[in-house]
């Protein structure tokens, strides 16, 4: 675009744009209300807040269903299923093992849903901060998010840490952004 363009004034005043086919006159009115709640849903979805929250109830989700997932496979031991549950009913049995369950998917949800929203707050900020949209602020937030979720462990772990999260991060960014192939 040229930059004489950017002077230019509007050919139609604010509210008075033409309205997309198929509408009347009538219809201007809840047409712009509609518009107007689109773009408050756009900039809540492009604000840090809502991309971090959303990210973290989605890690929640995701670490729950796994642990539920993998749930299955804790009760597979006969010999322990007999020492841990001996003298209980079957109800009773039941709604131990939907607790222990529940407490797992809590527990495992949590985990998730702290990474993903440490991940996507900070990977938000990175991009708000540098205005760009590219390969660098997935691997930066991953490194820095790598880094505070091993700050317990030593500076040795948090920098490895830091490097195996950037890695995975920086993989799964270049796998997401490929072009797909036209084979189709």
């Amino acid at each position: 675009m040229h930059p004489m363009h950017l002077l230019v004034a509007p050919l139609y005043p604010a509210g008075r744009e033409p309205l997309p086919p198929g509408l009347k006159e009538e219809d201007r009115e809840q047409f712009m209300q509609a518009k107007k709640y689109q773009q408050w849903m756009v900039m809540g979805m492009e604000s840090c807040v809502a991309k971090t929250v959303m990210a973290g109830v989605g890690g929640l989700g995701i670490g729950a269903f796994f642990s539920l997932m993998s749930a299955s496979f804790a009760y597979e031991d006969p010999y322990l299923r007999q020492q841990t549950q001996a003298g209980m009913t079957n109800t009773q049995k039941a709604r131990e093992i939907f607790k222990e369950m529940g407490r797992g998917m809590w527990r495992t949800g949590k985990g998730f849903g702290k990474v993903g929203a440490l991940f996507a707050g900070i990977e938000c900020v990175i991009e708000a901060y540098r205005a760009k949209n590219d390969m660098v602020n997935p691997v930066a937030a991953g490194f820095v998010a790598g880094g505070v979720l091993a700050r317990h462990s030593g500076p040795r772990a948090v920098f490895g840490g830091g490097l195996a999260f950037a890695a995975f991060s920086g993989a799964i960014d270049w796998f997401l952004r490929r072009e797909s192939s036209d084979d189709d």
